[in-house]
């Protein structure tokens, strides 16, 4: 099996290399082949894409919502040719079931609907049309948002899809984008570029979708210096790099490791409730192995429930057993794997020296659930289906474990009273979560989000003031003034 990856701009018949990466899963091996630039050919792909710049910027933002929206179909079509190529190509080059692959694109991809993204624009922009001319100001005057020409993407491979979210977001502020995948996951941002090309051919050189290996300073430099605005997934180690090398006159926007949890109220732990609530906390669990910054690495329990926090940790177990069989979890490379049996080892020697823990694990070594009492600490997890279960009397025993963490917190899934939700929201707050979700929900964000805290739409743009003294002056030059 092999397949072409990434996408270009028409560049005139110009010879270009491939790279070869081979993947292979559950028996099967698949070819790669990625596109590999010369530093003067990817010089030259930034300078068509923000050539074309004025493309993009000449359609409405209705225009773009359209467009978008209609290439979001094709691939919510199982039936479609890319869609099913993306059922076939993405299991084997990520390694994720293809169940799992199957439900995580349809409801990943429902985000990114008209509606959806109309409700985006609003979220940030409250009048969307700032994007397509001046709006009056409530104080007087009037405002544009504009986007930057180029905007540059480095994306991390961990979660199939993610590159859409950036990607969609530079095209609805009408810049151009050069994207970088990672070895990880290199098809699907070029998937649909393409689709987007065939759905409105006049922004087919608006944007690129090209790799090289990591660490080429070379390349990354012409990158760096040809985007106006560069957004950056990635670990902490490689954004620091990446930091440091950004020209000033460019904006970066980095989004680095972050750490999710669950907090579940005792109104949850009710029999049928508790049975609901361990399915929808497992479901969190097993969409792409905890590998997403939203997915929870620990589940806070409160005590005072019918069911205790040790019996849901039970609860919990049989619902991954269960999954298992329905979405296996991917295989574990050689460093994950060893990772995943220390930490097992680690926590099977501290039984002895905790007071209440257990431990219950999959045979096969698949998953594992950790069992811990109030005065246990917090640790990451090493992800990929090991969860820690604490049990909690009140909110701020929560937040003394979360404290040491407040700079990487991000989302927190919730399962409580609406009072509590409130109440704890406040807290969590002010220590770091910038995301409250319902427990099952943890994994898909919705459309208009503040990932990290920030805006997904808002810091892609320059607002450009008309002041109201401008047209006070102007009024009298007027041809009619006399």
């Amino acid at each position: 099996m092999e397949i072409t990856a990434g996408y270009l701009p028409e560049m005139n018949n110009e010879t270009i290399e491939y790279r070869e990466i081979i993947y292979s899963y559950n028996g099967l091996t698949a070819k790669v082949k990625v596109p590999q630039l010369s530093p003067q050919q990817l010089s030259k792909i930034m300078s068509i894409v923000k050539a074309n710049a004025h493309i993009l910027k000449s359609f409405s933002v209705s225009e773009l919502v359209a467009i978008i929206d209609q290439a979001i179909h094709i691939l919510l079509d199982r039936q479609s040719k890319q869609r099913r190529l993306a059922e076939t190509w993405l299991p084997i080059i990520t390694g994720y079931d293809q169940e799992i692959i199957r439900t995580g694109l349809t409801t990943f991809l429902q985000r990114f609907r008209k509606h959806e993204l109309q409700r985006f624009l609003v979220e940030d922009f409250g009048n969307p049309q700032l994007l397509d001319d001046f709006q009056p100001l409530v104080k007087g005057g009037y405002s544009k948002a504009v986007g930057a020409d180029v905007t540059g993407h480095i994306w991390a491979g961990n979660v199939p899809g993610l590159p859409l979210w950036s990607f969609i977001s530079a095209l609805l502020v009408k810049s151009g984008s050069v994207g970088k995948t990672a070895s990880e996951e290199p098809l699907f941002a070029g998937l649909f570029a393409d689709i987007l090309a065939e759905v409105e051919p006049k922004i087919k050189n608006c944007f690129a979708i090209v790799t090289w290996k990591g660490g080429d300073e070379e390349r990354e430099a012409l990158f760096f210096e040809g985007c106006e605005t560069i957004i950056a997934y990635g670990s902490d180690q490689s954004l620091a790099s990446i930091k440091q090398r950004v020209p000033v006159t460019s904006k970066l926007i980095s989004h680095g490791h972050k750490i999710s949890f669950s907090i579940i109220g005792k109104e949850s732990l009710h029999m049928q409730k508790a049975v609901e609530t361990s399915h929808l906390a497992a479901l969190d669990l097993i969409r792409y192995d905890q590998q997403g910054c939203y997915s929870p690495q620990a589940i806070f329990v409160q005590k005072g429930g019918l069911i205790t926090p040790g019996e849901f940790a039970k609860y919990l177990a049989h619902e991954l057993s269960a999954l298992e069989i329905r979405f296996p979890r991917r295989e574990l490379s050689i460093e994950e794997s060893a990772s995943f049996i220390r930490n097992q080892q680690r926590e099977e020697m501290s039984l002895f020296a905790e007071e209440n823990k257990e431990i219950i694990s999959d045979e096969n070594g698949r998953w594992i659930v950790i069992y811990k009492d109030h005065s246990s600490e917090f640790l990451p997890s090493v992800l990929n289906r090991s969860i820690q279960v604490f049990a909690f009397d009140e909110i701020d025993e929560v937040l003394e474990k979360i404290k040491h963490y407040k700079k990487w917190l991000q989302t927190a899934g919730m399962s409580t009273s609406p009072e509590n939700v409130f109440l704890w929201s406040q807290k969590l707050s002010l220590h770091g979560v910038t995301r409250m979700t319902g427990i099952g929900r943890m994994t898909s964000p919705e459309a208009g989000w503040h990932q990290d805290g920030g805006f997904s739409l808002a810091d892609l743009v320059k607002m450009t003031d008309i002041e109201a003294s401008t047209l006070e002056l102007a009024e009298p030059l007027s041809a009619y003034s006399n």
